[in-house]
């Protein structure tokens, strides 16, 4: 009917307001009890969620009318969660050990495959954005292939020359970082445009983990603010 998109954009928006929390609350993950959590969440969703997604969405939201181009929720999602996360270390403070003593993530494979789904769902993400299924959702799937790949080498290739070895958990780290970063231009660039972003997603990412937690001293558990800010 005349109403499907609406009700299709609807439905996205409620989608991107479950992911947007879990983003969130993984810079603080081993330190946050639950109530605290859905305390958060509820909060969280009504007084930056909502607003952003007005601002960018909306006919009259003041960040679209600039002439801003975000295709999936670049800004909704990854921008706002990123700085949120970052406020939110901050407030609650670090693990203990940190940053020396702090335990590395203990199941690498589990790591692994939680990655694997999350390129995969990724596809829908930034593609199914564009509500169509012709040539130009098409293009937004091979550039959202084409960024984390790129960002997981390029993260591979400088923690190997900085600590003599690369890990799983960096590569997955760098792929995340191409995904978000190639997620409010994946409707606007093609393979080199994503080559160009993956590349930049996984240089600037790695230096910002370390920019956070030894410049800033700040705990930010799953470098949320590093990979999606």
């Amino acid at each position: 009917g005349r109403d499907f998109p609406e009700t299709v954009f609807v439905m996205f928006q409620m989608a991107f307001a479950i992911i947007a929390p879990v983003l969130v609350v993984g810079a603080c993950a081993e330190r946050i009890r639950f109530r605290a959590v859905l305390l958060f969440t509820a909060l969280w969703l009504t007084f930056v969620y909502v607003p952003v997604v007005h601002w960018v969405r909306a006919p009259e939201g003041w960040i679209l009318k600039a002439g801003t181009l975000d295709l999936a929720g670049g800004l909704v999602v990854h921008i706002a969660a990123g700085f949120s996360a970052l406020v939110l270390a901050r407030m609650v403070g670090p693990r203990q050990g940190f940053p020396d003593s702090v335990q590395p993530p203990h199941n690498p494979g589990m790591v692994m495959l939680g990655a694997c789904m999350l390129w995969v769902g990724w596809f829908g993400f930034n593609a199914g954005s564009r509500f169509a299924a012709n040539e130009g959702a098409g293009l937004t799937m091979l550039v959202t292939h084409i960024a984390p790949a790129t960002a997981s080498l390029t993260w591979m290739v400088i923690e190997k020359m900085k600590t003599g070895k690369a890990s799983l958990v960096g590569i997955v780290t760098g792929m995340v970082a191409g995904l978000a970063t190639i997620t409010p231009a994946s409707g606007n660039v093609g393979p080199i445009g994503a080559l160009i972003l993956g590349f930049l997603a996984g240089l600037v990412c790695y230096f910002a983990c370390g920019i956070v937690k030894d410049k800033l001293g700040i705990d930010d558990t799953l470098d949320v603010f590093a990979v999606h800010g």
